[in-house]
């Protein structure tokens, strides 16, 4: 329980990442299939959540 509460920010950056990537994989995407990111749902999830758990590590403060 204390990995949760000490990560919860990675962990909420990551879920969020998740989804925001999904819907830009939905609604944006790439048509031809030749981009290496947007072309599979799966791709455009992970690097989302990759992305989102950064931005929101941003926000974390306390010791180091």
């Amino acid at each position: 329980m204390k990995f949760f509460a000490k990560n919860w920010l990675w962990l909420a950056g990551g879920i969020a990442g998740a989804f925001a990537g999904f819907l830009y994989w939905k609604y944006v995407g790439c048509s031809s299939g030749s981009c290496p990111i947007t072309s599979k749902p799966l791709n455009s999830s992970i690097y989302g959540s990759l992305l989102g758990a950064l931005f929101f590590s941003l926000f974390k403060t306390g010791k180091r």
